[in-house]
Order: C-alpha cells, then structure tokens, then sequence
C-alpha cells in the first residue's frame, strides 16, 4: 500500500511542477513590450493618436470608398475625394454613421465586410482633433 501510495504522490508532484514551470513565462514578451501583437495577426496594436488627414484618413477612404464615392465616381451623390467633400459628410455626421454601422445609416462600404475597428478609430481620432486638412 506504502507503494502505490508512493507512486502516486510522485505523479501528482510531477504533474504539479510540470503546470506551474509550463506557464510561468508563455506571455512575459506580451505584457513587457507595449506595441507587441495581440490581435494574433502577427500585426502590431492600432495606434490611433494625433491622426492626419493626408497620412492616415485619406489612405482609407482612397483604400475602402472611392471605388463608389472618388474619382469622378458618386454613388448616392456622395463624393469623398477631396477634403472639402470628406468634411461635409463629417460635419453632418454621415462618416461616422456609415462606417461604424450605426442604426439609421447604411452600411458602408455597401457590400463588403465593415472597417476594421483600428481604421474606424483612426478616422474618429482624426474627428476629434477637429477634421484639420492636415
């Protein structure tokens, strides 16, 4: 009995220091290095401070809408490939609605899957500091 009973205090010992060293350091990178990936798309964090119209907006739009709102194109009577035309549909709230899917606003971009919360963000920040042509 003094056996089996040995036997089975060294396994649950084995097993006990085996969990504890397996998981004592796995995210130490992650919480130590601020910009790391932890959207698990080998990315890094959305950053989304002091965003600029010509650098960060701009690309998005070009990136996402002007296939229906740019380049001579203007689906709805919505323009947006000038500044002066972005900031009209900012000033009366449509960018924002249309983009984060709000109830009342169509989905945009109409037929394709919603912005990624980090380009959303991007655009709002850039709202926030006060849509500058910059």
């Amino acid at each position: 009995m003094k056996r089996v009973f040995f036997f089975l205090s060294a396994i649950a010992i084995v097993y006990c220091l085996t969990l504890v060293t397996s998981c004592s350091k796995n995210n130490e990178k992650d919480l130590t290095n601020p910009g790391t990936d932890t959207t698990g798309t080998g990315g890094t964090t959305c950053d989304t401070v002091n965003m600029k119209y010509a650098a960060n907006v701009q690309p998005i739009l070009s990136a996402n809408c002007y296939s229906c709102h740019g380049n001579g194109s203007a689906s709805g009577g919505i323009s947006l490939d000038t500044y002066a035309k972005v900031l009209t549909q900012v000033n009366n709230g449509n960018l924002v609605g249309v983009i984060t899917h709000a109830t009342g606003y169509p989905a945009m971009p109409q037929g394709g899957a919603k912005l990624s919360d980090c380009k959303i963000n991007t655009i709002k920040d850039w709202i926030a500091r006060g849509a500058q042509n910059n």
